[in-house]
C-alpha cells in the first residue's frame, strides 16, 4: 500500500491562511516563502513515511498549472513549462531520504473540478493537457495524474496525450453524492468507456474529491473495479456544491474518515494508493494509514 498528502490546497488556506488566487498553488514555487510553505505542508507527511516505511508519492503542486488557469495568474506557456519542471524537481527534493518514494506529476482540469463548465471533445482534450504532461515527463514525474476530472471525454484525452508523450498516467473521477460523475455518468461507464477509448493504456483509475459514504454506492461486482487503483477522499460528507460555498473548512473526524476508508477498500481490491483530499491533513492520513496498514495491506 502507497501513501500520499492529504487536501494541500485547503491546507495552505485555512491551516497556514495563505491567499491561493483560483486556488492554485503552483505560484508558491516562486519564491523561497512560498517554497517554505509548501516544505511546512509536506514535512508530516514525509514523517509519516519514514515512521511507517510504507512507499511513499509526492505530488507536483500543479493541479492549476495549465493553460486556461495559468492566463488568468498571468503565466504565459514558457512560463507553464518552467513552473511544471521546478514543481517536479521540487518534489524529487522532498523524497531525500526516504526509504522507497515517487513523484506524481498532478495534472488539474480544464474547468474548475466540480462541476462540468464547457466540455470539450477528446481531440481537445489531448491538445489542451498534452504540453502540462510533457513538461512534467521531461522533468522526471514517474507517472502523471489527472486528478477531479468531471466529464469522460477529458479523461479520455489526457489519457491519450499521456500514452503519446510516453509516460504512464492514472486519470483520477469525482462524483457526487449520489456515486455518478457531475456529468451525470456512472463511475463504472467512465472507467470502462476511457479503457475501450484507450486501449486500457492508463495504468489505472483513482477517485478524489469526495467521501467515502458517497463513493460506496458505485462500486458492483464487475471486473472494471479491478481497474480502480487509488482513493483520496474528502473529509467532509457536504456536497461539492455545499462545499464551494462553505466559508469554513469542515475537518470531519479523522478516526470516522479512517474506519469509512477501511470499509470501502474491503471492496476494492486493487487499490494501491490512498491519502486525502479537500479538508484533509496529516491527522486523516495518519489515521488512514494507521488502520488500512493494521488491516494487513501492506506496502509493495
Amino acid at each position: 500500500m502507497r501513501l500520499t498528502d492529504g487536501g494541500l490546497e485547503t491546507s495552505l488556506i485555512f491551516h497556514q491562511g495563505i491567499d491561493l488566487p483560483d486556488f492554485a498553488a503552483f505560484p508558491l514555487l516562486d519564491d523561497e516563502q512560498g517554497r517554505a510553505a509548501l516544505r511546512a505542508y509536506w514535512a508530516p507527511y514525509l514523517e509519516l513515511a519514514r515512521e511507517t516505511g510504507a512507499d511513499f508519492l509526492v505530488d507536483t503542486a500543479t493541479w492549476r498549472a495549465n493553460a486556461d488557469w495559468g492566463d488568468r495568474l498571468g503565466y504565459d506557456a514558457q512560463a507553464l513549462h518552467d513552473v511544471n519542471t521546478e514543481a517536479v524537481e521540487f518534489a524529487r527534493e522532498l523524497t531525500e531520504g526516504l526509504t522507497s518514494a515517487g513523484v506524481v506529476g498532478v495534472v488539474g482540469p480544464r474547468g474548475d473540478g466540480y462541476v462540468v463548465g464547457h466540455e470539450m471533445t477528446v481531440q481537445e482534450a489531448a491538445t489542451y493537457h498534452r504540453p502540462q504532461v510533457r513538461s512534467l515527463a521531461a522533468a522526471g514525474a514517474d507517472h502523471v495524474a489527472l486528478l477531479t476530472i468531471t466529464y469522460v471525454a477529458e479523461a479520455v484525452g489526457f489519457v491519450r496525450a499521456a500514452r503519446d508523450v510516453g509516460v504512464p498516467c492514472v486519470a483520477s473521477f469525482t462524483v457526487e453524492t449520489d456515486g455518478r460523475l457531475p456529468s451525470g455518468v456512472t463511475l463504472r461507464d467512465a472507467v470502462e468507456v476511457v479503457d475501450h477509448e484507450t486501449d486500457g493504456s492508463a495504468m489505472g483509475f483513482m477517485v478524489n474529491c469526495a467521501h467515502p459514504d458517497h463513493v460506496a454506492s458505485a462500486f458492483d461486482d464487475g471486473e472494471w473495479v479491478r481497474r480502480v487503483v487509488g482513493f483520496r477522499g474528502n473529509a467532509s460528507r457536504m456536497s461539492h456544491a455545499e462545499l464551494d460555498a462553505a466559508e469554513a473548512l469542515d475537518p470531519g473526524d479523522p478516526e470516522e474518515l479512517a474506519q469509512a476508508y477501511a470499509a470501502l477498500l474491503r471492496r476494492l481490491p486493487s487499490v494501491d494508493v490512498v491519502g486525502g483530499c479537500c479538508g484533509t491533513d496529516d491527522r486523516h492520513v495518519r489515521a488512514i494509514a494507521a488502520t488500512v496498514l493494521d488491516h494487513g495491506r501492506t506496502h509493495h
